[in-house]
């Protein structure tokens, strides 16, 4: 049980390590998408900043998927690459509502308009637990289905390692059977045949 356990924490620990690695790399494509198309003169959207925007974070996302698809969660993905992308851009979706909604609680409820408060209800805390439902939502929604020939055994736990199969034995041999011990002398001799002595007529001589 305490082995089992060990290894589940171990898998957790690996996929959230992978999980964070792919997420700042898409973070890094997106900026750079971005900047690249907004100020760096190519594609003709130095004033269409939204456009450049959505095409930035739809590169970002395909970059995410690829790498949690074929790194993160390689032992769970979909036999389906569509219906899975479709799911992971859903999931992402709720992720980004998650910090929508945690920039416009502080924004417009809590009254805090500071840019400072902006970047850490929309940067800090609303990427934070738009961060943490993705995790979650990849692994309950999105990469699901074991695959039958796992690339990566050290994040399989599922089955326990079975026992080592014991060494046949060789049968044991039957006792030998037991020979009879005949006195020297008697060899050929017929069996001596026993008379009875009525008991008190044995007469000492």
């Amino acid at each position: 049980m305490l082995t089992r356990l060990r290894g589940s924490v171990n898998v957790l620990y690996r996929e959230m390590v992978k999980f964070g690695a792919v997420g700042a790399l898409a973070f890094v494509v997106d900026i750079g998408v971005f900047n690249l198309l907004r100020v760096g003169g190519h594609g003709g959207l130095d004033d269409k900043p939204l456009t450049a925007k959505t095409i930035s974070v739809f590169v970002a996302t395909v970059v995410a998927w690829l790498g949690n698809r074929y790194w993160t969660f390689r032992h769970r993905r979909r036999a389906s690459a569509r219906r899975e992308f479709v799911l992971f851009v859903v999931m992402n979706v709720g992720g980004l509502v998650i910090s929508l909604a945690c920039l416009g609680f502080s924004h417009y409820v809590l009254q805090l308009t500071s840019a400072l408060a902006d970047n850490i209800a929309g940067n800090v805390v609303g990427l934070g637990l738009g961060t943490l439902f993705r995790f979650w939502a990849y692994k309950q929604f999105v990469f699901t289905e074991e695959l039958a020939e796992d690339p990566d055994p050290a994040l399989h736990v599922d089955a326990e390692p079975a026992p080592a199969p014991a060494e046949p034995t060789a049968p044991a041999e039957p006792p030998a059977p037991a020979r009879a011990v005949t006195p020297p002398g008697s060899a050929g001799s017929s069996p001596a045949r026993v008379r009875s002595t009525p008991a008190g007529a044995a007469r000492s001589l």
